[in-house]
């Protein structure tokens, strides 16, 4: 895979989160959460945020167990063609490993938030910024 996010500021330890045991996923993957507890390598937009793995998780090696970041400041790669994000701005996961400015504005639209931009990105100008996951 490629874009997976940095750790620049770790906020608090990482959490358990179940994955499947056939599954591969690169340190740094951001994750989407399904139910009960479950998390895998993100891919759509808006998907609801798990968070992003600590550590690599290699495909059949009997583990499903994968710790994941929920907090902290991350390295994150936009969309190759991103809406404008300002610093401050609430953030998505908008596909593998990639984010966008959040844009569902609904209660229950609040789920596709993952954290707050820390810098600030033109329309259409792919780049990595820094996150702050809420």
């Amino acid at each position: 895979m490629a874009n997976e996010a940095t750790l620049k500021l770790k906020i608090s330890d990482p959490i358990d989160f179940t994955v499947a045991d056939g599954t591969g996923i690169e340190k740094g993957t951001i994750c989407k959460i399904t139910d009960p507890r479950t998390a895998s390598a993100s891919s759509a937009d808006g998907e609801s945020f798990a968070g992003v793995a600590a550590r690599e998780k290699i495909a059949n090696d009997g583990r499903t167990r994968l710790a994941l970041h929920i907090e902290g400041i991350f390295d994150m790669t936009t969309v190759s063609s991103p809406a404008a994000i300002t610093a401050g701005d609430p953030v998505k996961i908008a596909g593998a490993n990639l984010i966008d400015a959040a844009d569902d504005d609904t209660v229950e639209g609040m789920a596709e938030v993952i954290g707050y931009a820390l810098e600030t990105v033109a329309a259409t100008v792919q780049e990595t910024i820094e996150v702050r996951l809420k």
